[in-house]
């Protein structure tokens, strides 16, 4: 890429093609089309498996504002729980971070952020889903920007841990249709009337950070503690609205 060309692009990828250069990294950034506004946009643009698609997470560290960003397969969920075990050792927690945060932390606009360029130093993983691939593409400073490298030379070039530290989209979907089938099996045994109502509870306790809810019975922590305390008429309302929740999902 000649002087003239680097200087008519946006100037995060400018900054990132800096770094790569002064890395001696053998790819510079590409533009993509503008049409290209999600992953698989990006990977079929490409020609290029979803996966291959090294794609930015920006999380907000609550102790102490810190940028967390997790560089993950784009078939990949990242799990904050993972991270926070892993960049929270104060016990507290992260959070997702908003535009402008993403923005005056890494100088980058979401859908844009590289792994390298940040105009502030920020706690970088990588997950170990790429090591899948013998390359990848990543984010080159803009939505439309990307460039092409190997999963070691990411490794290399934030000098991040690898970690495992997200989920397969894939069998997270399995998962969450069994559940849908076995707590609709329950929801058939609820009777209109009685003192005795069953619990949606299917012993997958585990609550999705997204959405606050367990990924088995659907309900949020409050409603999973004040269960038991909860008169019949209550019980059989939350069956109802776990009903529409579960229709929401397969929506």
């Amino acid at each position: 890429m000649c002087g003239a060309e680097l200087k008519a692009l946006p100037e995060g990828v400018q900054r990132v093609a800096a770094v790569l250069r002064e890395c001696g990294h053998p790819h510079m950034p590409v533009m993509l089309d503008d049409a290209a506004r999600t992953a698989q946009q990006a990977a079929d643009a490409l020609g290029v498996r979803l996966g291959q698609i090294a794609k930015s997470i920006i999380f907000r560290r609550k102790s102490d504002d810190a940028a967390v960003l997790v560089v993950t397969s784009g078939d990949r969920r990242v799990d904050e729980r993972k991270v926070e075990a892993l960049v929270c050792t104060d016990g507290k927690r992260v959070g997702r971070a908003d535009a402008d945060f993403v923005k005056s932390k890494t100088g980058f606009s979401i859908g844009g952020v590289s792994p390298v360029g940040h105009i502030n130093q920020a706690v970088v993983l990588v997950d170990l889903s790429l090591m899948r691939f013998d390359e990848v593409w990543a984010a080159a400073g803009h939505p439309h920007a990307v460039f092409k490298l190997m999963p070691q030379e990411l490794e290399l070039l934030t000098g991040a841990p690898v970690v495992d530290v997200a989920v397969d989209l894939g069998e997270e979907a399995i998962a969450r249709e069994q559940a849908v089938a076995r707590v609709t099996e329950r929801g058939r045994t609820v009777e209109a009337a009685g003192d005795v109502v069953p619990s949606p509870c299917i012993s997958v306790c585990r609550v999705n950070a997204d959405s606050g809810l367990c990924e088995g019975c659907f309900r949020t922590l409050g409603e999973i503690s004040a269960w038991a305390r909860s008169g019949p008429e209550a019980q059989r309302e939350l069956w109802r609205t776990i009903g529409q929740r579960m229709a929401a999902v397969r929506a």
